[in-house]
């Protein structure tokens, strides 16, 4: 259950319902299979999977959510082929122009027709609410998806007074001068991959793996203007993680020294080895997700705290 990528969001206000309460109101929308006729469902499941009962799963301060999509598959090259199909019946038949107004008609046709035959896949999406921190936490590197698990967590709480988390500083600018300067003050390492682009439209892109930063032929592209758009960093050796220009965290690791506490742990069930993974992984966040936003100046406007 270890989140792989971090979208973190800021409440704004107190987060102030309990487990019960906001099981309560999570079960109003929990997950099924789709209808026929469904092209797509997204209820709450819970976190555990089959080990669990709850739709929150609660650990110290922070409460576990999981929400399922389920959505049938229907190739876009399918649907369009079978469009253009009937559209060029139409024409033949009637001799006649098929215009765009009758082909979307045409395509919600085909689209009822494909839809009861399609097979469907299913994504889970992870996120946790720390009361303590105030902060909704987001397992996605992508940010529709964070949004989307939001607007079903507003859709089922009535509110949900939370907005991005967005630091003081830029964080492009202030990744370029870490490279610039030669290293990260404080507890952060600087890997060995970056992307850097130039700020002007259609400007260049140079991406960075398994190289020196701090070497001769970066310090050019710097020079020239470039700016530091993604560049790998390590917390103290527990955490290393790929950071860009929103601040979102991608590719997140635990190093060894986390994973050996977790494995140290005496978990003898599933329920109990996801408490205790929970529990540490939370629990690093608290630290380094603080230590991280002060190397940014801070949060830009202050929420819940």
């Amino acid at each position: 259950m270890w989140f792989r990528n971090l979208i973190l969001y800021r409440f704004t206000q107190a987060f102030d319902l309990d487990a019960e309460t906001l099981e309560e109101k999570l079960a109003e929308k929990t997950f099924r299979p789709l209808g026929d006729m469904e092209p797509a469902f997204t209820g709450w499941t819970e976190p555990l999977g089959k080990e669990g009962r709850q739709l929150v799963h609660t650990v110290g301060n922070c409460m576990m959510l999981c929400a399922r999509k389920e959505e049938k598959i229907l190739p876009a090259a399918a649907v369009r082929e079978l469009v253009e199909a009937r559209a060029g019946e139409i024409e033949e038949k009637e001799g006649r122009e098929v215009r765009a107004r009758e082909r979307r008609e045409l395509k919600e046709t085909v689209l009822l027709e494909m839809i009861p035959r399609a097979f469907s896949k299913s994504h889970r999406q992870y996120a946790y609410i720390d009361s303590w921190n105030g902060w909704l936490v987001v397992d996605t590197a992508t940010a529709s998806r964070a949004e989307a698990f939001i607007d079903l967590l507003r859709e089922c709480l009535g509110t949900l007074p939370v907005v991005p988390l967005q630091v003081a500083e830029s964080p492009d600018a202030v990744m370029t001068e870490w490279l610039k300067e030669g290293g990260v003050p404080g507890v952060i390492q600087i890997g060995d991959e970056g992307e850097l682009r130039d700020l002007m439209e259609d400007g260049a892109i140079v991406r960075v793996r398994r190289e020196d930063l701090f070497s001769d032929e970066i310090r050019v592209h710097l020079e020239a203007g470039k700016r530091v758009m993604r560049l790998a960093l390590t917390w103290e050796e527990r955490v290393s993680f790929l950071l860009d220009e929103k601040f979102q965290l991608k590719r997140l690791r635990f190093q060894d020294a986390v994973l050996d506490e977790a494995g140290d742990v005496g978990a003898e069930t599933a329920a109990e080895r996801f408490d205790a993974d929970f529990a540490i992984m939370t629990g690093e966040f608290s630290r380094f997700l603080p230590e991280l936003i002060t190397l940014f100046g801070g949060e830009e406007k202050d929420g819940f705290s």
